[in-house]
């Protein structure tokens, strides 16, 4: 007989509360960059709900980026800023030549990956605090055509075995 017993649910969002304090780790790596700049060849990718509340972009990239777009600061973007207030950051970048700034909410990130040292996150939900559990524990659903995002658990350092 085994004493291995399902694991109680809980009635606290702690998947939410986790991605919320993630949130801030993007937040300081985008503030920091803003105010050093990336320091050696650290880069960031940044995926974010393009239809997310508070996320402000032209007309032209909402058409041609409908629900989700991934953004690459690295060589050439100006204005990084971030507002801990409003809980947002925006940035200029060029699209073909031409010039637009983007301000998005960190709410509205899906992913986040900072590739020269592998370090990646995912984020699943953006609710409210007091949402049901139900739906704070439910993933949505697989999209063929989001990015693909590795999870930062494959690159931990594990120990070297001899």
């Amino acid at each position: 007989m085994s004493n291995s017993a399902a694991p109680a649910e809980s009635l606290l969002p702690y998947s939410y509360w986790t991605e919320e304090a993630l949130r801030l780790v993007v937040q300081d790596a985008l503030s920091h960059a803003a105010e050093h700049g990336l320091p050696g060849d650290h880069h960031f990718y940044l995926t974010f709900r393009t239809s997310h509340p508070g996320v402000v972009m032209p007309g032209h990239l909402r058409a041609r980026y409908p629900q989700e777009m991934t953004i690459v600061l690295q060589h050439k973007f100006w204005d990084l800023a971030v507002d801990k207030q409003a809980g947002t950051f925006s940035v200029r970048l060029s699209f073909g030549g031409v010039a637009a700034l983007l301000t998005v909410p960190f709410a509205a990130l899906t992913a986040f990956a900072d590739p020269h040292v592998r370090f990646g996150l995912r984020f699943e939900s953006a609710m409210p605090a007091m949402a049901s559990q139900s739906a704070v524990e439910q993933a949505p659903a697989a999209d063929p055509e989001a990015p693909q995002v590795v999870r930062l658990d494959a690159f931990r350092r594990r120990p070297v075995r001899e």
